[in-house]
């Protein structure tokens, strides 16, 4: 078996089989990319189904001395998930990767606004212009309903439930929720669907697209950044932000309102409530409180 083909194979079935996005499929393939040309470039010989522990330890070595701790435990996550799809497929019958240690990383607590924070983000948009309105209704969309960046820009407007206070999101793996969505964005949705959206030029297969930019287009995940990053510095927030971080917001703070982690984990979508426990280290005082007020020796 050529690394190639392995490659290949290795794509399809991280689609078909276990319904990874796009953005998921080109990282697994890039750690897998990267020992390709490694091999290659020091004319290393070997198939995926021969290479060694050792062939792999020295790869990763010499990786290790551009990556810093968190990216070589991605690295070796990664290369695992290629050798354990090998074995699925009855192809090996060990992973090379399991003597091979990932470095010890600590958990990366996300960045958070304060509720005065993002009204003051939300209270800078210049409305005189169509995209204020537009960037207004995004925003509040971003924080309310708590959505990923790609989940914001691929949203339809046939997946607009208002009558019954929800909007149907399609996550990572294409896996599909419904949130709630408050009367205030509902608000500011139809304010820009109706006032504002009629009047672009709308691009063929583009017509159901909630949140265009000004060529009738879907907008990029970048343009997101740029307009949250831009209000960043009109209010001289001295914070790194991104879209994400408006969606770690609305779980903070629904926790530190007493919102119970398992309803929280269904709101953003996430498949373990492991990934969504996060939250739980970002107020020590709210966990303080929680002793104070439900433990028996209060």
């Amino acid at each position: 078996m050529k690394w190639n083909q392995a490659l290949k194979d290795y794509s399809l079935y991280l689609k078909i089989e276990r319904g990874l996005s796009d953005n998921s499929i080109n990282s697994y393939a890039l750690d897998v990319k990267k020992l390709i040309v490694y091999l290659e470039d020091n004319n290393v010989t070997v198939s995926p189904l021969d290479i060694s522990s050792e062939q792999l330890q020295e790869f990763i070595y010499t990786s290790s001395k551009h990556l810093n701790a968190r990216s070589q435990a991605r690295l070796i996550s990664g290369l695992r998930s290629f050798f354990d799809y090998l074995i699925f497929e009855d192809y090996r019958t060990t992973n090379p990767l399991e003597l091979i240690e990932s470095p010890k990383i600590g958990r990366k607590l996300p960045d958070t606004l304060s509720e005065k924070e993002i009204d003051s983000l939300i209270a800078a948009i210049d409305l005189s212009t169509p995209e204020g309105e537009r960037n207004r209704a995004m925003l509040e969309t971003l924080y309310s309903c708590g959505l990923r960046v790609s989940e914001l820009i691929n949203l339809k407007l046939s997946d607009l439930f208002f009558d019954e206070g929800f909007i149907k999101v399609t996550g990572k793996g294409d896996k599909q929720r419904f949130v709630p969505i408050v009367a205030s964005t509902i608000k500011y949705i139809n304010i820009y669907t109706q006032a504002v959206r009629p009047h672009l030029n709308i691009q063929s297969g583009h017509e159901d697209t909630v949140f265009l930019n000004r060529r009738g287009k879907q907008l990029t995940r970048a343009m997101i950044f740029t307009i949250i990053k831009q209000l960043a510095v009109k209010i001289n927030l001295n914070k790194t932000i991104s879209p994400h971080t408006f969606r770690h917001s609305f779980a903070t703070h629904l926790l530190q309102n007493e919102a119970d982690l398992r309803s929280i984990q269904l709101l953003l979508g996430h498949e373990s409530i492991t990934t969504t426990e996060i939250y739980v280290h970002l107020d020590k005082k709210h966990l303080t409180e929680v002793v104070e007020k439900f433990h028996p020796r209060k």
